[in-house]
Parts: structure tokens; C-alpha cells; sequence
């Protein structure tokens, strides 16, 4: 498959309704996926119609290379739009669904056949050529919409939650499908989630939204392991963020702070209680009563239950300083604790 090389880029791309204001600026390199992640109601599929030319901005532009989409209408905008509920047209079989945009551009029938063919091939579903999206399954419907997506050689891809409508152990089955599909296709892409580890799999880059406002944005390790403030550390599923108080008590400086599991070791260091044993499989989380304060481990069976008393060893160089105040603010890379400030 050969597209173009193209960079998008958003500038003060915005749009404001009662009681809500979106506002970003972002960019998209050549052939790589970003995922918009944040809670409902943050703007993450209001940015994607914009982009597509579904909504009209009430400021801003978008950018593909130096050809400004803002004023053109969608069908110009060479975007594949991937919607949550595929918006297959059920009368029509596989096949059909996936030539119907280029039948409406007025494609041959050679290169048709030929694209489709491709495209069943690119998400492994010639077997299913002349099925009807209804003798489908959720997965196989999910990829009938990305082909016909991509179907015009678009220039941007967009998807928004497209594992959304899937069980679990679907979702999970089709997470490395959908990754190696995008990096195939190799233009630039932007998934939108509520999901972080959806997130982190399938993106070179991470934006994390909230309240229409981008509050930080890395490589999906970065992002996880340097948290800008309590609540980004809280929304990627991290445990022990500690406010000033809090850090206070454990002789950490009076600002809040997270400690990561990897600073965190069992069986040295100073007593800790086990108030909680929760088994989850693969891993056993343990919360544990140290230092006056109740900490978060998960890890293999440490054979520990309610009552016991273990010891439990911090790793201060390890432990990341959160910021406070507004979450709009430029990111800038949290500090690991000074050795100064080590208790």
C-alpha cells in the first residue's frame, strides 16, 4: 500500500458550547497513530468531527501538510472516518460495503475489484466476501468498517472507539489486529478511547484530554511513568498518589507525589500491616498499612493475608513529584525526589 507522506497538524482547533470550550493544538507525523484519551465528555469525538469536516470550528485549522482542510467540505478532505457503531449498510454484503465509496467516486471496475480484494486480504476477510454485515461478528464488522475506511486511500484515518462495542476477550484479540493494521497503512491516524491500556497499545503517541483542554501528551511509557499531576496519575490507573499531606507524613516534601510500583519492595525495609488480599489471577494485590498510610502492591502470590505483618522498602529515586494547579498548563516532565529531599 502506498500513501503519500503526510503530517496533520491542528492549530487552536476549538469549538464551544454551553457549558463546554475545546481548544487544541496538535500534531500528527507521517504514518503514525495517536490516541486521544480521557474521560466521557472531555471533547475527544468533537475534535475527530472536526477534523473530518463533520463540524464547523468556531476557531482554529487543520492542516494537511500545506494544504489547509478547514474550509472544504468532508467528501474533499480524503479522511476515513471508523465510527463507533460501524455504520455498516446491512443490505449490502462485504464486499459491497467496502466498494461502495468507490463506486460513489466513480472508480473502474478493475481497480475495484482490485482494491477490494486488497482490502479483504489487509484484514483477513476474503472468507467472508459475500456475507451480510448481520452473518457477521462484532470483530469481523469492526473490520469490514476500518477496509471501507481505508478503502479511498485516505490521507487521514480516524476511529472513534472502534473496540468500543466488543466484549473483553474480543476487544483483547483485535487490539494487536487493529496496530499492525494502522502501521500498514502508514498515514497518519488518530484513535479516540476511554480505554488506557487501548491506548498505550495501539499509539506511537498519547493525548490525554480533559474538559476540552489537551492537559498532557508523550510516547505511551513516557506518559505512564511521568504523570504531570495527581489527577493524570490517577486516570492511567496508578494507586499510591499521595497528596502534600499525605507526602508530608511519610517525610516526603509537602507536595503530592506517586509512588510507582517498581519503588516499592516487599520483604525489606520498614513493618507494614496487610489490611487487604485481592486475587486477580494472574497477579495478587496486597494493601498494605505502612507508615500511616495504606499503600498499593500487585505482584506474584506473596503467600501474605489480613492481619500479617511483612516489611516494605521504598525506593525514593524512584518516586515521581506530581504537580498541582491548572491542568491546561504547557506539560513539562515531573521530577523524581532530590536526594535531598529523601527521608
Amino acid at each position: 500500500m502506498l500513501y503519500a507522506k503526510a503530517m496533520l497538524r491542528l492549530v487552536g482547533l476549538g469549538k464551544t458550547y454551553p457549558g463546554f470550550a475545546l481548544s487544541v493544538s496538535l500534531e500528527v507525523p507521517p504514518g503514525q497513530t495517536l490516541a486521544l484519551l480521557g474521560p466521557s465528555g472531555s471533547g475527544k469525538s468533537t475534535l475527530l468531527r472536526l477534523v473530518a469536516g463533520l463540524e464547523t470550528p468556531d476557531s482554529g485549522q487543520v492542516w494537511l501538510n500545506e494544504t489547509e482542510l478547514t474550509p472544504l467540505p468532508p467528501e474533499a478532505r480524503r479522511v476515513g472516518f471508523v465510527f463507533q457503531d460501524y455504520a455498516l449498510f446491512p443490505h449490502l454484503s462485504v464486499s459491497e460495503n467496502i466498494a461502495f465509496g468507490l463506486r460513489e467516486a466513480r472508480w473502474d471496475n478493475a481497480s475495484i475489484r482490485e482494491r477490494v480484494a486488497e482490502l479483504l486480504g489487509l484484514t483477513h476477510l476474503s472468507p467472508h466476501a459475500h456475507k451480510r454485515p448481520d452473518q457477521l461478528s462484532g470483530g469481523e464488522r469492526q473490520r469490514v468498517a476500518l477496509a471501507r475506511a481505508l478503502a479511498h486511500r485516505p490521507q487521514v484515518l480516524l476511529l472513534d472507539e472502534p473496540l468500543g462495542a466488543l466484549d473483553l476477550k474480543l476487544r483483547q484479540e483485535l487490539l494487536l489486529e487493529l496496530r499492525a493494521i494502522l502501521r500498514q497503512t502508514a498515514v497518519p491516524s488518530i484513535v479516540v478511547t476511554h480505554d488506557q491500556s487501548e491506548a498505550f497499545v495501539i499509539a506511537h503517541q498519547v493525548t490525554l484530554l480533559r474538559e476540552g483542554a489537551l492537559v498532557q501528551q508523550g510516547a505511551p511509557e513516557q506518559l505512564f511513568n511521568r504523570p504531570k499531576s495527581p489527577w493524570v496519575a490517577t486516570f492511567l490507573g496508578h494507586r499510591n498518589v499521595l497528596t502534600a499531606e499525605q507526602s508530608r507524613q511519610i517525610g516526603l516534601p509537602a507536595r503530592p507525589h506517586l509512588l510507582p510500583q517498581e519503588a516499592l519492595t516487599l520483604g525489606e525495609g520498614e513493618e507494614a500491616r496487610v489490611q487487604e488480599r485481592i486475587f486477580k489471577g494472574f497477579t495478587v494485590a496486597l494493601e498494605l498499612a505502612w507508615r500511616g498510610q495504606r499503600l498499593y502492591l500487585e505482584g506474584p502470590e506473596p503467600g501474605l493475608h489480613p492481619g500479617d505483618t511483612t516489611r516494605l522498602r521504598v525506593d525514593w529515586s524512584k518516586v515521581v513529584a506530581l504537580e498541582e494547579g491548572n491542568e491546561g498548563e504547557p506539560w513539562q516532565p515531573a521530577d523524581t525526589v532530590t536526594p535531598s529531599a529523601r527521608p
